[in-house]
């Protein structure tokens, strides 16, 4: 059994390696905040940061109550929520005075969720 153990540890570092090698590249400023998006295994979360002052504008999560209620109707109902966060983020963004922005996959590949996230947040009115 410690193997499953080190697997799971390896993979959680393997990740937070490929962040840190992203976030390397990638800068948040007031214009252009950074989009971060972290994904568990049940919830999708997104946060607009202002990297320069080292603060959050705005954030969404599947928890949040607008989300809770909404329940997919397909076979893959995750991508769905994931679709509808983004796009409420990009809603939240626009109010905020927010238009374009930089993407920040958090070291997870862009597909699935990731991607449907940033597709409801293109969708939403953000650009990037």
């Amino acid at each position: 059994m410690a193997k499953v153990g080190n697997l799971k540890e390896g993979r959680s570092i393997r990740r937070a390696m490929r962040h840190r090698r992203i976030r390397r590249k990638l800068r948040g400023t007031a214009e252009r905040p950074r989009l971060v998006v972290f994904r568990s295994l049940r919830n999708m979360e997104g946060q607009l940061v202002d990297d320069d002052a080292s603060r959050t504008i705005v954030g969404v999560s599947t928890l949040s109550g607008e989300l809770r209620e909404f329940k997919g109707e397909s076979r893959t109902p995750g991508i769905e929520v994931a679709f509808e966060a983004g796009r409420l983020l990009g809603r939240k963004a626009r109010e905020h005075g927010v238009q374009s922005v930089v993407f920040d996959r958090g070291g997870y590949r862009y597909h699935g969720r990731v991607k449907a996230f940033a597709d409801g947040a293109r969708k939403g009115g953000l650009e990037f």
